[in-house]
């Protein structure tokens, strides 16, 4: 998943950013560490992913085998409390085990609609036969089930990602609560999430497979921006508004207009 970002080892962006960028990459690993300690975790690697949209992800298997990355361009425009804010939000996602869960349930996701596939390909190319040496009962009973075959292999995949964007929303409402348990300053966090859900562009360098361990939709879907039943099927984040009205909350600050 790294991989595919072209997230690099912050260590490696270091040695070759101008003197003007290390200070914020040194900050970057304060915070880590720091977010690490008040987590009670490993120290997980951090990588830099180079793009200008402001994100973040943390992936893997759990405390000592997972990793950080965010983006040149979430450095750039949050400040140390901001930062820190996001910083303990991925570190939750580790201490919560979300990255093994997100992991398990994007793999069944994804197996479920490769079974899909391969059975209506299958029944596209194979057609299908009914058993006739059952008398009249045969063709009757082979067209219901051939109904009941097609609706399977169309809303089993339907169903699938639904489930798995449920989980992933009400596990960012829990990284939230528990990223200000970390830094007991809600209100960085909600800055945060105000500065990313202001940026315009998508981040480019996270693909669709990776949306849903991200902060924030690296895709800009509108159906992440709205509450009902069709964003509680599709959207793979909660509104950002109802995460900063919720981190507010627990400061007790007023809602921004």
């Amino acid at each position: 998943m790294l991989l595919a970002t072209g997230a690099k080892p912050l260590c490696d962006v270091e040695a070759t950013a101008p003197d003007s960028e290390k200070l914020k990459l040194r900050q970057l690993d304060n915070v880590v560490d720091e977010m690490a300690i008040a987590a009670g975790l490993p120290l997980p690697p951090i990588y830099i992913v180079p793009d200008d949209d402001p994100n973040a992800l943390a992936t893997g298997r759990g405390p000592g085998h997972s990793s950080i990355a965010v983006t040149r361009g979430l450095l750039d425009d949050l400040d140390r409390e901001e930062l820190q804010g996001v910083v303990a939000h991925e570190m939750s996602h580790i201490r919560n085990l979300d990255v093994r869960l997100m992991t398990i349930v994007a793999a069944l996701v994804g197996g479920i609609a490769l079974l899909s596939d391969w059975a209506r390909r299958g029944t596209l190319r194979g057609g299908f036969r009914t058993r006739r040496d059952d008398g009249d009962r045969g063709p009757a009973f082979g067209v219901v089930f051939f109904a009941i075959w097609l609706v399977a292999i169309i809303l089993a995949p339907i169903i699938a990602r639904a489930l798995a964007m449920l989980v992933s929303r009400k596990r960012e409402y829990l990284a939230d609560a528990s990223g200000a348990e970390l830094t007991r300053n809600p209100l960085g966090l909600a800055r945060a999430l105000e500065k990313i859900d202001g940026a315009v562009a998508p981040t480019v360098a996270i693909n669709r497979g990776s949306a849903h361990l991200c902060i924030a939709d690296p895709l800009g879907s509108q159906v992440n921006l709205k509450e009902g039943f069709w964003a509680d099927l599709f959207a793979s984040h909660p509104p950002m508004s109802a995460r900063i009205a919720a981190l507010r909350a627990m400061a007790f600050q007023p809602v921004r207009p």
